[in-house]
């Protein structure tokens, strides 16, 4: 029987490019050689029976190539993965999948089947690398020869035309608890390989064109750096690629021991083997990654877009340093070595609706059990059932009976304000302030103690961690060790609230960079929290404030700086790097100025302990007098003008309302943005003195302009914080983490 006519479309007419690669791979030889030649033969017009003999295959064979030509073209006769049976297996990159796949290391039946591996490959490289269920909290990483088996953290990148090196760095210990953050996920590692195979391209681009200065010790000045940088660490240096190792030895490079040398592990690519490097730190620190990996990633995006010949002759990034361990060390100044709290909060909340419970409770003062019920649409019997658990544990307490006719008396319960308690510092570039205060918001114990910007960041964090013990001993006889929650601190902006590090405070340059949160840790063994300073006083005012802050407001905080807090939707609203509330910027815009590369400005009138003095000067007060090298003049100096506007001075009050009428623009921004009724005024230049100067200037701005003027009517209120606004705050950030009730999303 005739063989049926065959259509082979565009086999027929093959493009001479495709015709190349073919030619190409029919001469190679190996398993894409068969198919090239079934499909040149099926372009010349061959039938697959006569293909099948020429080739000495099955017509099944050759029908099925010409089929997947025709259906997928070039790209169809390429290697498919068969489940079980990889041509290779990349190690590293099932180790990035492993740790980024829903389900952390127990989804490797997931990651076997998207890879295309068995059930056993997968485990069995878990098991190498020790990320298995049961191993050691750390991970082993088999470069050759292997990383010691610790935490792993990854500290800096060299690329220069000659090579590129990634440097690990590890801590023997206990590993630190990971805190809440964010894991880059599978796009940020792309853009970040993406990033460094274009700053990789250039590297080899520069050395084909001559340029090989940086290879010239250029390792070797950058590995120093890095073990000046961090002593406490061992340092391995990891080279991803290298074309040669140039005129200087390894041995030179390596000098003194201070770094050892590793290559990348055999059945791993370089690319693959940074994936799975970042996604190991990523997963282990999730507070700090995210941040550390733009920061690299930018590095490398400026290396990739300079010319040859340029200063930027070698990317030499380090990442900053990491936060140490508890050890005994750190507590050498406590008396007799001991810690001042021992264990961490004690109270714990078993539910969503204890945690209802105790809100509508906060909110209400005093409240029974049967208008609990009714304001939170819970039974009487689990109302009863929660009140009696919080009852035991000294989170409520009872008060006098109430008679309700008819029927038996009913007895109101309230928050037990020595329940629990907390301690707040504000660091403020001129002064450091500590709180303890308890549920109620009552302040039982307060401290300063005067800072300068310029102090040394190692002292200066000696100093915040010395003023929080010497608060919490003065405190001791009136709190309970089994209820104290914790310690909240508040810091100027920006800050990166995951990893705990004040990034570059306008006013407190010698601080930059400075990961705060993770060394005062070493000093407390109780939960600490950092916020900027604005939201912590916006915790604060919602805490305290009860059922007068019981809906959307912004707080407004007067302090070195003019900052915003925001309390949206039932909860703190922080935004994705928890910077939310910069003001500077929007009070720049509403008022039209603008630097001239088009950025808006940083005004004066945001920071009203400077501005205030210079502008009443201006307009004729007589200068203040300020003792010599007092840290606090500029403070002093406000206090003055602000004292002598109440008085009547017409050159102080000006200067005030010319500042308030600035920042009430802001304001006004801010108010049509988020469509809110409540402004709150604190900080700790929002003193008596001026408070009404702000409250009337802004109430006026806010209600005579914004756009939804018909539909609402702005209150502006002083807030229920004192001057300590900031630190009290920051301790309320701990109630506030405590027992405001969230849905788990």
């Amino acid at each position: 029987m005739p063989e049926a006519p065959q259509d082979d479309g565009p086999a027929r007419s093959l493009p001479p490019e495709h015709r190349a690669v073919l030619h190409r791979w029919a001469e190679e030889g190996g398993p894409l050689a068969t198919r090239a030649r079934v499909v040149l033969l099926a372009a010349d017009g061959l039938r697959d029976a006569e293909i099948s003999r020429r080739l000495g295959v099955s017509r099944q064979t050759a029908g099925t190539w010409r089929r997947r030509w025709r259906s997928a073209g070039i790209d169809g006769l390429g290697h498919r993965p068969r489940t079980g049976r990889p041509a290779t297996v990349d190690e590293a990159e099932v180790v990035t999948r492993t740790l980024l796949a829903p389900g952390g290391s127990g989804a490797s039946r997931a990651v076997a089947r998207e890879l295309g591996l068995s059930h056993a490959t997968v485990a069995g490289i878990r098991r190498r690398w020790r990320l298995s269920p049961g191993e050691a909290p750390v991970p082993s990483v088999p470069t050759r020869p292997p990383l010691p088996g610790a935490e792993v953290w990854v500290m800096g990148l060299y690329v220069d035309p000659r090579r590129a090196v990634l440097l690990a760095g590890t801590r023997q210990g206990a590993p630190r608890q990971p805190a809440a953050g964010t894991v880059p996920g599978t796009d940020v590692l792309a853009g970040l390989t993406a990033a460094v195979e274009a700053a990789l391209t250039a590297a080899m681009a520069r050395g084909a064109d001559g340029d090989t200065s940086p290879a010239h010790g250029g390792l070797a000045e950058y590995l120093a750096e890095a073990a000046r940088g961090h002593p406490d660490l061992g340092l391995h240096a990891i080279t991803l690629w290298e074309t040669s190792d140039g005129p200087e030895s390894r041995q030179q490079i390596l000098r003194e021991g201070m770094v050892t040398k590793h290559q990348i592990p055999a059945r791993s690519t370089w690319r693959t083997f940074l994936r799975a490097m970042i996604a190991l730190d990523s997963t282990a620190h999730p507070e700090s990654s995210r941040r550390v990996y733009l920061d690299l990633a930018a590095e490398l995006e400026r290396y990739a877009a300079a010319r040859p010949g340029t200063p930027c002759a070698a990317v030499r990034w380090l990442r900053e340093n990491v936060a140490g361990h508890p050890g005994a060390g750190h507590h050498a100044d406590s008396p007799a070595g001991r810690r001042p709290w021992s264990g961490v909060a004690q109270i714990d909340l078993g539910s969503f609706n204890e945690c209802v419970v105790i809100e509508t409770v906060r909110l209400s003062g005093t409240i029974t059990r049967a208008e609990i019920a009714h304001r939170t649409g819970l039974t009487q019997q689990s109302v009863s059932r929660i009140a009696r658990s919080l009852l035991n544990r000294g989170i409520l307490i009872e008060d006098a009976q109430r008679r309700a006719a008819p029927g038996r008396p009913r007895t109101p319960v309230r928050l037990c304000g020595t329940a629990a308690h907390a301690l707040g510092i504000h660091i403020d570039p001129e002064v450091l302030t500590a709180v303890v205060i308890d549920l109620d918001g009552a302040i039982v114990r307060t401290r300063t103690r005067p800072v300068t910007a310029d102090i040394d960041p190692a002292e200066f964090v000696r100093r915040v961690a010395a003023l929080g013990r010497e608060t919490l001993a003065e405190a001791r006889g009136s709190v309970r060790e089994d209820g104290f929650l914790g310690i909240g601190v508040a810091v100027p902006g920006p800050v990166d609230i995951a990893s705990g590090t004040v990034l570059g405070p306008p006013l407190m340059s010698a601080w930059g960079d400075l990961p705060l949160l993770y060394l005062l840790q070493d000093h407390f063994p109780c939960p600490v929290l950092m916020e900027k300073d604005s939201t912590a006083a916006a915790a604060g005012e919602r805490w305290i404030g009860r059922d007068r802050r019981a809906r959307d407001f912004a707080y407004l905080y007067l302090g070195t700086g003019v900052g915003t807090g925001l309390y949206l939707n039932g909860d703190l609203y922080r935004g994705i790097s928890a910077n939310a509330g910069e003001f500077g910027q929007l009070c720049a815009i509403a008022l039209g100025r603008m630097a001239k590369d088009g950025r808006p400005e940083i005004l004066p009138e945001c920071n009203p302990p400077v501005s205030v003095p210079e502008l009443a000067l201006r307009g004729g007060m007589r200068p203040v007098r300020v003792a010599p090298g007092d840290a606090s003049g500029s403070t002093a100096a406000y206090l003055a003008v602000g004292e002598a506007a109440a008085a009547g001075d017409p050159a102080a009050a000006a200067a005030v309302r010319e500042v308030a009428r600035a920042v009430g623009q802001g304001v006004l921004g801010l108010v049509d943005l988020l469509d809110i009724d409540l402004i709150v005024l604190g900080g700790p230049f929002f003193t008596e003195d001026v408070a009404g100067f702000y409250l009337d200037e802004i109430a006026r701005t806010v209600n005579a302009f914004p756009t939804a003027r018909r539909l609402r009517r702005v209150a502006v209120e002083p807030s229920v914080l004192s001057a300590e606004a900031a630190a009290v705050g920051a301790a309320s950030t701990i109630f506030h983490a405590t027992f405001t009730p969230r849905r788990p999303i």
